[in-house]
């Protein structure tokens, strides 16, 4: 992710009251969350805020496209791995662009209103995504655009979020996954996570703070990102680039359902995705890992998670969370056992880690194997 997505040269959300920007970041560590607040003074007050009443995170640094063009649906349903024609207007979903081995290139939170269908994306990746967007396009009738700049995510996570939404004048979108455009611009999309009740909004860049400060004075609590990484970790979904590698498919990731129709072929990277779920199981799976909260220094993203000397998996994502402690989400192999104690991380970061089995992904019955199975029975 080297590419910087297109966005007003400062960020608005960088002169909020009590907000703290992230750790300086290495050269060879960049931030994932540059630009956007860390915390407000209590990441943990903002978490339980989330999760008791409503919180707003936000979430501006994100890249935006916008897809308009009387073939739009059909067109990214050709290109993702989504069923794109039973979207339809007022609906939201994800979706993702594989390669040909079918390795995930790209996330993409899905919104449709009116006659546009805007796609945000992880912080930046919309140019390259542009890009193969633009390379695909042939004789279709669509427009692909960065709107960056034109529109910014915020996101409001909390049991309080519909009344939020009513006492700031934004339109609450139907549940599940509806979405609601905002006379005036910008929409309110439905989402599953990363709680029970939450609702993405993708706002006019230059009402950014002035929206903020409705929802605020509406009764959000200002979160920062520290605090909706600890909700989304807890929710085992995974980020593109932090919680994925360059070989890292669906199945792996607990991305099969959310973000990819199984009833549909015909995409870059589909065989692969029907392989794994007719006749076989992902090489790895991703994991909630406990690890000791003791140690002052914690595995950073991209450590190996040990087994002895021998090397299991792959560090993602590592959180204070407010009542399950330091956590980190982990692609480990299928062959890895996960009631023994492992260690995560290298030299002064290695820790010990302990798999939560709730959050071991089931063993489903792949189709394939269960079809031979019923021919030689």
């Amino acid at each position: 992710m080297t590419e910087a997505a297109a966005s007003p040269s400062t960020s608005p959300t960088l002169s909020l009251p009590g907000a703290v920007p992230p750790p300086d970041a290495s050269a060879d560590r960049p931030a994932v969350d540059a630009g956007v607040p860390w915390h407000f003074g209590d990441p943990f007050a903002e978490q339980r805020a989330a999760a008791r009443s409503v919180a707003v995170f936000d979430r501006s640094n994100r890249g935006v496209l916008a897809v308009p063009g009387a073939d739009r649906f059909s067109w990214l349903h050709s290109l993702t791995s989504q069923d794109f024609t039973g979207l339809g207007v007022g609906r939201g979903s994800e979706a993702l662009v594989l390669d040909a081995q079918g390795r995930i290139e790209h996330h993409l939170a899905v919104a449709s209103a009116d006659e546009v269908v805007w796609l945000d994306v992880e912080p930046g990746t919309a140019g390259a995504l542009l890009s193969y967007l633009d390379s695909m396009r042939f004789w279709s009738q669509v427009e692909p655009r960065d709107a960056t700049a034109e529109l910014a995510v915020l996101s409001l996570v909390g049991p309080d979020t519909d009344r939020t939404l009513e006492r700031a004048g934004w339109p609450v979108p139907a549940a599940p996954h509806g979405v609601a455009a905002r006379a005036g611009g910008g929409l309110a999309r439905r989402v599953d996570w990363p709680g029970e009740h939450a609702v993405d909004l993708l706002v006019p860049r230059g009402e950014l703070l002035a929206t903020w400060r409705a929802l605020t004075e509406a009764g959000a609590r200002p979160a920062g990102s520290w605090a909706f990484e600890a909700l989304r970790v807890e929710a085992l979904r995974p980020r593109l680039g932090v919680d994925t590698d360059e070989r890292t498919i669906p199945h792996e990731v607990n991305l099969i359902g959310p973000a990819v129709h199984l009833n549909k072929g015909c995409y870059r990277g589909q065989e692969t995705v029907a392989k794994v779920h007719n006749v076989g199981r992902p090489p790895r799976r991703m994991v909630l890992l406990h690890l000791d909260g003791s140690a002052e220094v914690q595995p950073e993203t991209g450590d190996p998670v040990l087994l002895g000397e021998k090397v299991v998996g792959r560090v993602g994502t590592v959180v204070r969370h407010h009542e399950l402690g330091t956590v980190a989400l982990a692609l480990l192999k299928r062959s890895a056992p996960v009631d023994v104690e492992l260690v995560a991380g290298v030299d002064d970061r290695a820790v010990q880690a302990a798999v939560d089995p709730d959050s071991i992904p089931p063993e489903g019955v792949a189709p394939g194997r269960e079809a031979v199975r019923q021919l030689r029975g």
